[in-house]
């Protein structure tokens, strides 16, 4: 509530145009809530405050802004504003704002940077989309194997300030190959004529340029370490990725995946800034898409009707079957997409994971067979108590493993498995249900 009254205190200090107020104000803000307060300002009030930030702080400020609203402010600012703001950029975080921009407005602005920035712009921007050579940093500090902590501890106190992280040091011998790291407390702690190469754990843990992002998640996560480095073929060393771009990183991961999983082609930027038309666009297609798919259910209950109308107690267990139909084929894919983006299934466990979830399967299967199977007996006979039991037992048993072996198949065609989360598999599990509904009701009831 306070942070919801100082905002509130901020915006009408800027509606009145109170800019020294309001600069005092925000003076000690965090940059998250500043970036937060010029999101909610109209254009020509942003730009304003924008530009009554000191320098430092309003490069910080701007690294936490959306990409969409980036590109709107930078139009309001002058060529040198422009200049002093993308040179003072963290070399990653101005990849991340170029890749997001037309080719004309990236070499506009590449054109603004000095030799050596565009340099390790042009370099970072060479590596593909989504990969760990766009999310990594060239700047970092590298000491020599046979340096004494002194020499190092000198070294890093020269080059330590334009570095992304000094909490690790890394280790190169002669034309930049990459040794190994070692912690900055580890050097403080030592001996100041110790030698590097006798404090190096030999724990060598590094990336490729050319790896997914993703993985650059994987690693940090499982060596739970702040930064990792990036070497190529010959063992250069590249740069570096840190945790915090991996944080970032790891966000847009799990919600392009939430958001494939409801059916919804994944933002380009975030909810509060998509259009009307963007959420229109990028769901529209798949709802399509899918009504499709259960024009295929009406199909199967054309088919049928005759036995339906023979025995019409059968409708009030449709929606029942076809709920927990769709039910348990997205639990199942569920847990086996959500294992496969962290790594905790691989493509190669897919046997396993299919006799796990066949066991699973036929567990759930009797349990609800016999719950569903009370239901019949109440609607009918023994016999309409037989034929929901088994249909329930059926349906369950086959959307369970459908669930289990979609993601695998969709990361074998190298597609992303998030889209075979709920509404995919509720719809389909909807026509094969109602297949094998009505198959085993007509041989029971019918036969």
């Amino acid at each position: 509530m306070q942070h919801e009254a100082a905002m509130e205190h901020a915006e009408a200090l800027v509606q009145d145009e109170k800019w020294y107020e309001v600069r005092q104000l925000i003076s000690e803000w965090p940059e998250p809530e500043i970036a937060d307060l010029l999101f909610d300002l109209p254009p020509a009030h942003r730009a304003i405050l924008f530009r009554l930030l000191p320098h430092d702080k309003a490069t910080d400020v701007f690294s936490f802004l959306e990409p969409e609203l980036q590109n709107h402010l930078l139009t309001d600012l002058t060529e040198e504003e422009t200049r002093r703001l993308i040179t003072n950029l963290a070399p990653d975080d101005r990849t991340h704002l170029l890749e997001d921009l037309p080719g004309e407005a990236v070499q506009k602005l590449l054109n603004l940077l000095p030799p050596e920035d565009l340099w390790k712009t042009r370099q970072l921007l060479g590596y593909p989309e989504e990969s760990v050579g766009r999310l990594m940093t060239p700047d970092y500090v590298a000491v020599r194997r046979h340096w004494t902590v002194s020499e190092a501890l000198k070294h890093i106190r020269a080059k330590g300030q334009k570095a992304e992280t000094i909490s690790t040091i890394y280790v190169v011998e002669n034309r930049w190959q990459f040794v190994d790291a070692v912690s900055l407390e580890s050097i403080v702690l030592a001996q100041l004529d110790t030698h590097i190469e006798d404090l190096l754990a030999r724990d060598l843990v590094a990336l490729s340029p050319l790896a997914d992002r993703e993985e650059a998640v994987r690693t940090i996560t499982r060596y739970d370490v702040f930064s990792i480095p990036v070497v190529d073929s010959r063992n250069v060393l590249l740069g570096v990725v840190t945790a915090d771009d991996v944080f970032d990183v790891a966000e847009e991961e799990a919600t392009e995946d939430f958001q494939k999983g409801a059916a919804v082609n994944p933002l380009k930027s975030s909810y509060r800034e998509a259009s009307l038309w963007e959420l229109f666009a990028k769901r529209f297609p798949w709802l399509l898409a899918l009504i499709g798919v259960n024009l295929l259910s009406s199909t199967v209950i054309a088919v049928y009707e005759d036995l339906l109308q023979t025995a019409i107690a059968l409708t009030f267990f449709m929606p029942l079957l076809l709920g927990t139909g769709g039910n348990t084929g997205s639990q199942a894919a569920t847990l086996v997409v959500r294992a496969l983006s962290t790594g905790d299934l691989e493509l190669s466990d897919w046997m396993r994971a299919i006799g796990k979830e066949v066991m699973v399967g036929l567990v759930l299967a009797v349990c609800m067979g016999l719950a569903t199977s009370l239901l019949g007996f109440w609607r009918g006979d023994w016999h309409l108590a037989l034929a929901v039991a088994l249909s329930m037992a059926g349906i369950v048993i086959w959307t369970n493993l459908m669930g289990t072996v979609l993601p695998f198949v969709l990361v074998r065609m190298k597609l992303d498995p998030a889209v075979a989360s709920s509404p995919l598999i509720t719809s389909v599990s909807d026509v094969t249900g109602l297949i094998i509904y009505f198959l085993i009701a007509r041989a029971i009831l019918l036969g």
